[in-house]
């Protein structure tokens, strides 16, 4: 693991069950405000879904993964709403379910 995926891992682990955060939070909060990109590359190799929740990482205007590496945004979608996250058109309302940091 490098030292950019374990501090994004440990970024996502901050988020809180029922909310999410976008990408450039998770890149901003593990110390690279310009890797917004590259976090999705890191949490697609996650390996301890139990622990790093990136279910909770959405785009930024709240879209669900298209490539969510543990079975596809309606995998994500189903790990939000147990979460009680409300999802509508595999969007969540940042407004509404985002971490305010």
């Amino acid at each position: 693991m490098t030292e950019f995926e374990r501090r994004v891992y440990e970024a996502v682990k901050l988020i809180p069950e029922g909310c999410v955060a976008t990408y450039g939070q998770v890149a901003e909060l593990a110390g690279y405000p310009r890797a917004a990109r590259a976090v999705g590359n890191a949490l697609h190799k996650n390996d301890d879904p139990e622990n790093v929740k990136c279910h909770r990482v959405v785009n930024a205007s709240g879209g669900m993964a298209p490539g969510f590496c543990f079975g596809g945004p309606y995998e994500q979608v189903r790990r939000l709403q147990a979460e009680g996250v409300r999802v509508v058109n595999f969007r969540v309302d940042l407004e509404e379910y985002g971490w305010k940091i």
